[in-house]
């Protein structure tokens, strides 16, 4: 098991200091190119996402239906993603990085043009549930894709910059929603028909790419360890599945709490945010949309910040430090009526929000079991978004119970409603946070895959990686000792 209430404390400073630019110059162009196409396949998933937030209100009139009706369809989306986690995430770590995410985009591609094809209320929440699963493979094995075969010193500011995908999709979504939906006849379904198209598109950009360099070493160290046949791997990744649930059933548990405090504090302050600036403060949804780009532009800044900052502050001290700056921004996000501040506002609060996001990534890969990073990651991220699935619906229902004045008319506070759930979740994560593990550096490229002998035990290296000489401690990285198991502890 993992050690938890481990003190917060710097990271150690490594022996040779290089510059970002020097290692940013060290990347070969196969890394630069796993990197970017993990990069666009997480854009993609959040294109495909915010199609329908962005749409609410069009929604509402194509099928006849409130706003309590058609964030269903966001619920059910996040509910159905799980599923996805699992499936693509044993697909991924059993038979390898490329023709799972694939095929993984090409699902998600067919699912978002259906989409855009629905005449009823029914068949579009039909679709967006069987769409939820196509969406919940992506996010764990992008991240494995992108971050796997990079160096070490890289991780924590490609992991922020990975993450930010996300606000870079929904920025993409906003655009199109803003200039091509009122320009064509199809209107809202022209931006579930673009989604689709760049979704394919990514699925074609990483089929023309090679198996992960990591993975092939994983394939190759299981061959030169005797596991060759599929029924052999298939059996060892059973018994290694078995082996490693036995071992990590605590964090996985701590791993999906944190994970719903982050989705809460992501989908709190964005599914809703250009309703509550069109129905709360009176402005059109233009007005909105650029409102929500302006925040979103916010949120790729505090990734990459925070992603790079986590490399010499900790994952878990950088994770604070922006929590604690979406508490200080929330009055900016939801007092002023006028569009300046808060725009301000939007833009700050995503900072905070996104930054602490940014680390994420990594720190949920250094945390997970290595021979599972593309399972146990993604499978904790989207239990998180299961659990707060109905944040749409919540800030929804109290918008239905908290009303305010615009215009001479009484209308949903969402802001009030906003303001009171990303209090309350902030301080939630900052609980999680600080009583939570961290395994700052950890090696998980060098470890066994969970086909090959072994591969469930953390301390299952690839022999020929490895110095002669080297230790546990030091295969892991330094300052990894908060990730070591209970049992080297106890002896």
């Amino acid at each position: 098991m993992t050690i938890f209430f481990a003190p917060l404390r710097l990271p150690p400073r490594p022996t040779e200091r290089t510059s970002l630019l020097t290692e940013l110059a060290s990347l070969t162009p196969i890394q630069w190119a796993f990197f970017w196409v993990g990069w666009l396949a997480w854009t993609c998933d959040a294109i495909d996402f915010f199609s329908v937030s962005l749409s609410v209100t069009a929604l509402g009139e194509q099928f006849d239906r409130p706003t309590t009706k058609i964030t269903q369809a966001i619920t059910l989306t996040l509910l159905f993603r799980s599923v996805g986690a699992v499936l693509f995430g044993i697909f991924s770590d059993r038979f390898g990085r490329k023709w799972p995410l694939v095929f993984n985009l090409l699902l998600v591609s067919v699912l978002e043009l259906g989409a855009g094809f629905t005449q009823t209320f029914r068949q579009f929440l039909a679709v967006r549930s069987l769409f939820g699963i196509g969406m919940g493979g992506i996010w764990g094995l992008a991240i494995s894709t992108g971050l796997e075969n990079l160096p070490v010193g890289l991780r924590g500011i490609a992991s922020g910059v990975m993450q930010q995908g996300y606000a870079v999709g929904y920025l993409f979504a906003a655009c199109i929603s803003l200039k091509l939906v009122p320009a064509v006849p199809a209107g809202w379904r022209s931006l579930f028909f673009t989604a689709a198209g760049i979704s394919a598109f990514g699925a074609c950009l990483r089929a023309l790419l090679p198996e992960s360099t990591t993975f092939l070493k994983m394939r190759e160290a299981a061959r030169e360890h005797g596991v060759v046949s599929e029924a052999q791997k298939t059996k060892q990744f059973v018994r290694s599945t078995w082996e490693m649930l036995k071992q990590h059933w605590v964090l996985a548990i701590y791993m999906c709490l944190l994970m719903t405090g982050f989705n809460f504090s992501s989908h709190g302050s964005q599914d809703l945010y250009p309703t509550f600036m069109h129905a709360t403060k009176g402005f059109s949804t233009h007005t909105a949309t650029v409102a929500t780009i302006i925040g979103n532009c916010g949120a790729i800044a505090g990734g990459g910040v925070a992603g790079y900052a986590s490399q010499f502050l900790g994952r878990r001290i950088t994770i604070i430090v922006f929590t604690l700056l979406i508490g200080c921004f929330i009055p900016l996000w939801i007092i002023p009526s006028s569009f300046s501040a808060l725009a301000a506002g939007a833009f700050c609060i995503q900072f905070g929000v996104q930054g602490a996001w940014g680390v994420i990534p990594i720190h949920l890969t250094e945390l997970s079991p290595p021979a599972f990073r593309a399972t146990f990651p993604g499978v904790a991220y989207q239990i998180g978004n299961m659990i707060s699935s109905t944040a749409a619906q919540i800030e929804a229902t109290g918008g239905d119970n908290f009303k305010t004045i615009v215009h001479g008319q009484l209308t949903p506070d969402y802001a009030k409603v906003q303001g009171i759930l990303i209090g309350v979740v902030c301080a939630f994560v900052l609980i999680m946070t600080i009583i939570g593990p961290e395994s700052h550096g950890s090696h998980f490229e060098k470890h066994r895959g969970a086909f090959d002998e072994s591969g469930g035990r953390d301390d299952a290296y690839i022999e020929d990686e490895l110095e002669e000489g080297v230790t546990r401690r030091d295969a892991e990285g330094k300052g990894s000792e908060e990730r070591l198991s209970t049992e080297k502890a106890s002896a």
